[in-house]
This record gives structure tokens, sequence and C-alpha cells, in this order.
């Protein structure tokens, strides 16, 4: 029997590739705006989806947010990608976190080198 593999057309990729990322944005931003209510934070960086640079404690509030809706936004964006993409929503996962590192690098004007960010990135693609 041999192995047969459909391969979508370049547009289809990328559309579906798009849409997850607007889809990524979108739950990291809801979920940092209910982490804020829940951990009553009343002002926070608009770029915090890219900030690396909170000092990772556990009474920093900013960094529990932070922490937090990283987590929540890769477990739910794994459940959502599953009926966009359909199939290879890992291909898609790490694709998205490749250019989410390279805004943040972007955004950030620096490459993230912090351990507790990569291990935050680390224990979310294990939750997709």
């Amino acid at each position: 029997m041999a192995l047969q593999v459909r391969v979508a057309p370049s547009k289809v990729v990328l559309q579906k590739f798009l849409l997850c990322v607007i889809l990524f944005y979108t739950v990291y931003y809801v979920s940092l705006s209910m982490g804020c209510v829940m951990f009553e934070v009343h002002e926070l960086n608009v770029l915090a989806p890219f900030d690396f640079k909170t000092n990772p404690s556990w009474l920093n509030i900013n960094y529990k947010v932070l922490l937090v809706s990283t987590e929540v936004t890769y477990f739910v964006c794994g459940l959502f990608f599953v009926p966009v993409v359909e199939e290879w929503v890992w291909d898609y996962a790490i694709s998205v976190t490749i250019l989410h590192v390279a805004i943040t690098s972007t955004v950030m004007l620096e490459f993230p080198l912090t351990s507790h960010w990569w291990a935050a990135l680390g224990i979310s693609k294990l939750l997709v």
C-alpha cells in the first residue's frame, strides 16, 4: 500500500496561516485582558505579548498575567487551529510560534535570551 500525501496549493496554505496568526493574536489579547481582570492589573503595556524582559517572579503580578495568558493562548489556539487547518496543526502552530519569536525580536529590538520566556514557550508547545 502506497503512502498518499495531499499537498495544498500555496495560496490555501498562506490563507490558513494568516488566519491562524490573526486567531493567535486575538486569543492572546483576549487572554491578556481576562488575566488583567482576574489578577486586578489596572494597566498593562500594549506590547505585552512581546515582553520577555518582565522580572520572572511569582510576586510580580504582571509576570503572572503574561505567563498565564501565554499558556492559555497556546492551549486555546491548539483547539481553534484544528477546525481552521483540519490537518498539519503542529506545522501551523510551530510556524506561528516562529513568527511570534521574529515579531518579538523586532518589537523589543533584541533577541529573547531569557530562559523563563523560552521555558514558557516550550511548555506551551506541549499543550498544542
